[in-house]
């Protein structure tokens, strides 16, 4: 009997564990080939309906469902629409009971059609309720490539650089559109059995699609209306219904605008498909896309786990506005009042402040023998990754520091860093109307008047060059601190106020070291960054400080997570993994007046454009990864701040001299002492012939010698005025002036010559 006893009761738990497990997969996708799509009803709480809410949903798949139906071509597609101000996205409620997706306060707004709404309204047998709005789902990733190219698919393509593969949104074309990099996918043939789809390799809620045309100089090429599909196995496949009818989902008027589409209820699937239904009247059927969609939690999917990417770091990890950015900035300084200072370069064409936050031990003051660093991001305003990743970083700096990371308090104790995080404000206000999803390639890249910051600097380096090219006639033109042409500085040049506030700052403060975040590559660039032969659009353009700056850029890329990586995928058209992630500018793009250029020759900063994600305004659900990939970079290229030499370069009463030159043997490029006489040279470990010269003095030279380890060579220098500035000194001092001895001589002659007259 005990026996009959414990056997009826292993067998009641597993009859129990067996109807708790048929309980626990509804409304859940099974992983046979068979099961259902579901779709997901949002749902509110009963009092906010008359009509009790339906239960989920799970159509069953019909038969022959997509590849065999053929439907005949929609009417003639509409002009394409004038471009209009972007809209902002109404905001979303949560869809119970499932768990919220990461970045669930996106700022995603932008242009998006009515499609979605009207269906929804229009479909009796969905009661979806009008005025309900949903909690708006992130992107899979397919501008960020955490869609890989084996995830992407299409019916046919014309070639191969028009493939599944180039389908991604916001995917640039090469200059040529050649075989290999073209700008969207195209069909191979013009007709209604076309699709592109994409496997998101795991059961996920689809909520949306973004569509553009193709990206091209010359073709004008785009889908104009489209149907949407599901699938699990992608074979039986479901299409997002309109009433009894198939949904058609209206697509782009021109090429370039972003367009959203929401799904008028979400479906879970593994799979979507797009299917175009017309296109451009004199174009083909070519796209590029972004789907938005909610991975479901499976704890057994082997691709999710492999992929993941969390951070520990408790960072405020989201979009922030200029106000919420000037805020922030104002609790960083409270929390760390003795390391910070916030202060404003200049303003922008609309009046806006350009911040930037000091972090030093002594805020407010230039410390002698300390050397100056800093970051500036946004100067093309939808380049917004770099922007964020400097408001974590001033976060980062703060906590660190606080809690005694001995890394961080040497590093902010050594070193006075400077971080203006938005150069453009005016652009990244249009940019964040826009959003991460709908801003497209360039809203909001210029300055309010229309400016390209980046490239609005004086050209200096065809003044040096010229200089070099004469080499016969009397040299004019110094090898560092070039003039800034007259022209530049008249009120009538066409100079952003942006840039000038960013010439006046760097003018003032004596920096080092500075990189400038950029977006859309990824890749560190280093100067020159215009070819020297006129004829040329890419030509390697090395520097006398060549070997340097291959360091300085090295330095950040080999310890970015990706940008290294030989695996990984290029962003647009550029392989940039034969030089380890970086690239010289001019031999990736010829441009004149840039900031790299300007600084190397006008400055003492050795500046660099760190490029540092394929998509220039990421959803917020991937900051986190980003600061990730770029943490440990950032605080490196700090550190280089302190390669090289530094001293003091003195009189012979020990006061410092300053705009002293260091000049150093084999290297055509000269720097200068700041006020208080002290310098920093950045150089790579090696020996060294340094010479210190300035007016008034009589030169000294040193050998000086660069380790490996992180610190710079301490190389001081004394120098003796010279007898002619000495004897100015002494008549100055008497009220006299000094006595030029050519002049006397001839007066002298002068003299003995009317004697012997007489």
């Amino acid at each position: 009997m005990a026996r009959r006893g414990a056997a009826a009761l292993a067998l009641a738990l597993a009859l129990l564990a067996v109807a708790l497990a048929r309980v626990g997969a509804q409304g859940a996708a099974l992983q046979a080939p068979d099961y259902y799509v579901q779709e997901t009803w949002s749902r509110e709480p009963y009092y906010a309906r008359p009509e009790p809410e339906p239960e989920p949903f799970s159509p069953p798949l019909p038969a022959g469902t997509g590849n065999g139906e053929r439907e005949p071509r929609p009417p003639e597609s509409r002009p394409p629409k004038t471009a209009t101000k972007p809209k902002k996205a109404p905001k979303r409620e949560k869809l119970a009971p499932e768990a919220p997706p990461p970045g669930k306060n996106s700022s995603r707004k932008g242009v998006r059609t009515k499609s979605s709404e009207k269906a929804a309204s229009d479909d009796h047998s969905v009661p979806v309720a009008r005025d309900e709005v949903r909690e708006g789902c992130p992107p899979l990733g397919l501008e960020t490539l955490k869609i890989t190219d084996f995830q992407l698919h299409a019916s046919t393509s014309k070639r191969y650089g028009l493939g599944a593969h180039r389908g991604r949104l916001n995917i640039q074309a090469g200059i040529n559109e050649n075989d290999f990099y073209d700008g969207a996918w195209c069909a191979g043939r013009n007709d209604l059995h076309q699709w592109i789809e994409v496997d998101a390799r795991r059961l996920t809620k689809f909520t949306g699609v973004i569509t553009q045309g193709r990206n091209s100089l010359w073709l004008s090429d785009w889908v104009t209306s489209y149907k949407v599909m599901v699938s699990n196995d992608s074979h039986t496949w479901v299409t997002v219904k309109n009433g009894s009818g198939d949904m058609i989902f209206e697509g782009n008027s021109e090429k370039e605008i972003p367009v959203l589409n929401e799904l008028p209820v979400p479906m879970v699937a593994r799979y979507i498909r797009i299917n175009p239904r017309s296109w451009f009247d004199n174009g083909s059927i070519c796209m590029r896309m972004e789907i938005l969609g909610c991975p479901l939690p499976d704890p057994n999917n082997y691709y999710h786990r492999r992929n993941e990417m969390t951070t520990t770091d408790d960072l405020d990890f989201k979009h922030h506005n200029y106000k919420e950015m000037r805020q922030l900035m104002k609790v960083v300084n409270e929390m760390c009042p003795n390391i910070t200072r916030i202060y404003n370069i200049g303003k922008s064409h609309q009046g806006l402040k350009l911040y930037a936050v000091e972090i030093s031990d002594h805020p407010g003051e230039h410390e002698v023998g300390e050397p100056e660093f800093h970051y500036m991001a946004g100067a093309h305003g939808n380049e917004v990754l770099g922007r964020e990743l400097m408001l974590l970083l001033l976060q980062f700096l703060c906590q660190e520091y606080l809690a005694g990371n001995p890394r961080i308090v040497h590093l902010v104790e050594e070193t006075r860093i400077h971080i203006l995080p938005s150069l453009n404000p005016d652009g990244y206000e249009k940019a964040y109307e826009g959003g991460s999803e709908l801003g497209g390639w360039s809203l909001g890249r210029w300055t309010h008047d229309g400016i390209d910051i980046n490239n609005n600097f004086p050209d200096l380096n065809t003044l040096l060059w010229e200089a070099e090219d004469r080499q016969n006639l009397p040299r004019k033109v110094p090898n560092h601190y070039i003039a800034i042409p007259e022209w530049f500085l008249s009120e009538n040049a066409t100079v952003a106020v942006e840039t000038r506030a960013v010439i006046a700052w760097m003018e003032k403060i004596p920096f080092v070291l500075g990189g400038n975040l950029q977006g859309g590559e990824l890749v560190v660039a280093y100067p020159y960054d215009m070819v020297r032969s006129l004829w040329k659009t890419q030509e390697h353009s090395p520097t006398p400080d060549d070997h340097v700056f291959r360091w300085l850029a090295y330095s950040y890329a080999s310890t970015h997570r990706l940008m290294t990586d030989a695996r990984r995928r290029v962003c647009h058209t550029e392989d940039f993994q034969k030089e380890d992630g970086t690239v010289n500018g001019a031999s990736w793009h010829t441009v004149a007046g840039s900031l790299n250029d300007f600084s190397y020759l006008h400055t003492n900063c050795f500046e660099l454009s760190i490029y540092v994600g394929c998509d220039k305004y990421p959803h917020e659900s991937e900051l986190p990864e980003e600061w990730e990939n770029n943490r440990e970079s950032l605080i490196v290229f700090m550190e280089q701040v302190h390669r090289g030499i530094k001293g003091m370069v003195r009189d012979a009463h020990g006061k410092g001299i300053p705009n002293a030159i260091i000049s150093v043997e084999g290297v055509n490029h000269d720097i200068r002492t700041a006020s208080d006489g002290d310098y920093w040279r950045l150089l790579n470990p090696g020996e060294y012939v340094v010479t210190a010269k300035a007016e008034g003095f009589t030169s000294s030279t040193k050998n000086c010698m660069v380790g490996y380890d992180m610190g710079a060579t301490r190389c001081d220098f004394t120098l003796s005025k010279t007898n002619l500035a000495r004897i100015r000194e002494i008549m100055e001092k008497f009220g006299k002036q000094p006595v030029s001895l050519p002049a006397r001589r001839l007066k002298l002659r002068g003299r003995k010559r009317r004697q012997r007259g007489g």
